[in-house]
């Protein structure tokens, strides 16, 4: 019930907001746009009509270059209602790997130690690397847009069955941004599914084209 009271006010106080108050009517709307139903059931990626369902990332600039309003998983006050929205997606929260473990203790006069062991993985092992197509398969989540690879690593861990990204500069169809696109899926996919190219025409008259795809899957799947 109070949840509900939560969300009511929100609502009403985008409504009756003063004119110097846009953007938290905006944050509200961008909120009550990322549902299960809306943001993962989006066209799909490559399709006509499809755009970025959200951003994650440090420098939320970049999007000025949009004619649509993208909403950024880092604003704090979108974070807060989507924190009450059931069956939306969530802003990920930072992740913090855990300390390394202690070097081993031999005893003295023992043989030398073995050499130290390998780097401990992130959890995710790479399918594929730089290709000039991007994943188009089954099992397709949602799409958006990323600063880093890590920053679509952590989106995947956020949104539930996700276990494989695909990030990829999407030439021209950004108008020349450095964002990444982050597309995520419920499947690991190999190189053979890397099959969308682009070729969708912009407003500008022309033809976008993928740069630098790589796909990372989780490990274990």
């Amino acid at each position: 019930m109070s949840i509900l009271i939560t969300i009511s006010a929100a609502f009403t106080s985008a409504l009756i907001a003063p004119v110097s108050a846009v953007p938290a009517a905006q944050s509200t709307n961008a909120a009550l746009s990322l549902t299960l139903g809306s943001t993962l059931t989006a066209v799909l990626l490559g399709k006509k009509g499809a755009s970025p369902g959200w951003y994650y990332g440090d420098h939320p600039e970049h999007l000025d270059i949009f004619k649509f309003f993208i909403p950024h998983l880092k604003d704090s006050l979108i974070c807060k209602l989507l924190d009450l929205l059931p069956f939306c997606l969530h802003c990920p929260k930072p992740y913090h790997a855990p300390p390394p473990p202690p070097p081993p203790q031999y005893p003295p006069h023992s043989p030398p130690p073995p050499p130290p062991p390998s780097p401990p993985s992130d959890g995710w092992k790479q399918t594929f690397s730089n290709l000039n197509a991007a994943t188009e398969a089954y099992g397709y989540l949602t799409y958006g847009l990323v600063d880093t690879v890590d920053d679509c690593k952590a989106m995947c861990l956020n949104v539930q069955g996700c276990v494989f990204i695909n990030t990829y500069h999407d030439v021209n169809g950004k108008n020349g941004s450095p964002l990444l696109t982050c597309s995520l899926y419920t499947g690991c996919q190999g190189p053979e599914t890397a099959i969308n190219a682009g070729g969708q025409s912009q407003p500008d008259g022309s033809i976008n084209y993928i740069t630098n795809s790589d796909g990372f899957c989780q490990a274990g799947y």
